[in-house]
């Protein structure tokens, strides 16, 4: 449909499936193409929506992203998933309902200033400790919405960047890697095991390390999976991410500004366009094209980290701009 409708027949036309990285995936399928030669430019496009159907509809179809014969068909959610990660992160490490609140408060003080997010108010920590529990230890504002949306990046080779962008952004560094399917029979409950491969494959493509990073989007879909992003990326030491929200390292000013646009938990999570949103926002940061109180100024790196599934999929891209 989207050829045909965008003129684009008898062009071709591929279909990615990641769960909530799909948009990454095809972002990564469309730089192989051009990287290999076999196309000079390509569109990728993320679309979802979603509110089509009711929320108990959406977590059951969501929660078979998880191992169906072994875990789902016992009612495992996708916040119950990731509250297993919050309770053992609390419990190994320290990490507190405050903390994951923190992430909340600052998501939406972005989200604010974003016209394109679904959620745009700031919240108090006390507000988010007040919410709805959903699933213990994870309350209303530790969730993400479930949002439509579409977003759209144009990548090309060298030649055609140069010719048609006024500010070319490059993509330095790709990686992606995956995890055992069934969360159970993972080693560990307080690190997602793809996003600590990805990133890796990420920094040594790019040549940089962590410190590098002068703005990242990361996949908030939960207020500790963006805890856990902290550490799995490097941007502070295991156990470390509760103390890296509360210090404000990763608001604007703090060591890696994380989420300036609000992130899933304020923007909104479209699930199958959420990729490419992020691309768009790093393209925009790199740029100094963001809008008025959320832009990171003299960013010349960023990087993208997009979860899919529970992390069964993940996917890590580093931009840079000259």
């Amino acid at each position: 449909g989207v050829a045909e409708y965008s003129g684009m027949n008898p062009k071709p036309v591929w279909l990615t499936e990641a769960a909530c990285a799909s948009s990454s995936a095809a972002l990564a399928t469309a730089a192989s193409q051009v990287r290999a030669g076999e196309h000079d430019v390509v569109a990728v496009l993320g679309v979802q929506k979603m509110l089509e159907l009711s929320t108990p509809e959406l977590l059951a179809l969501m929660g078979r992203v998880g191992d169906v014969q072994w875990e789902s068909i016992y009612g495992t959610t996708f916040p119950g998933y990731y509250a297993m990660y919050a309770r053992r992160h609390m419990y190994e490490y320290g990490t507190t309902e405050e903390h994951m609140a923190a992430v909340a408060v600052k998501n939406h003080k972005y989200g604010a200033c974003n016209p394109k997010a679904m959620f745009q108010k700031e919240i108090t920590v006390e507000k988010a400790l007040g919410s709805m529990m959903i699933a213990s230890p994870l309350r209303l504002y530790d969730c993400c919405g479930n949002a439509d949306g579409a977003a759209c990046i144009i990548i090309g080779n060298e030649e055609k960047v140069k010719a048609m962008a006024d500010i070319p952004v490059w993509i330095d560094g790709m990686g992606n890697a995956t995890a055992p399917f069934t969360v159970l029979r993972r080693e560990v409950l307080t690190s997602i095991p793809s996003a600590v491969e990805a990133s890796r494959q990420a920094y040594k493509q790019a040549g940089v390390g962590p410190s590098d990073i002068h703005v990242a989007d990361v996949h908030d879909c939960f207020t500790v999976a963006e805890i856990l992003a902290y550490e799995d990326l490097g941007f502070c030491e295991k156990g470390g991410g509760g103390k890296f929200i509360e210090d404000g390292q990763s608001y604007i000013g703090g060591s890696t500004p994380v989420n300036i646009d609000g992130g899933l938990k304020s923007k909104g999570h479209p699930v199958g366009a959420t990729g490419a949103s992020m691309a768009v926002e790093a393209v925009k940061q790199l740029r100094g094209e963001a809008d008025e109180g959320r832009q990171v100024d003299g960013a010349t790196v960023a990087l993208t980290h997009n979860v899919g599934g529970i992390g069964q999929y993940c996917f890590v891209n580093i931009y840079r701009r000259d």
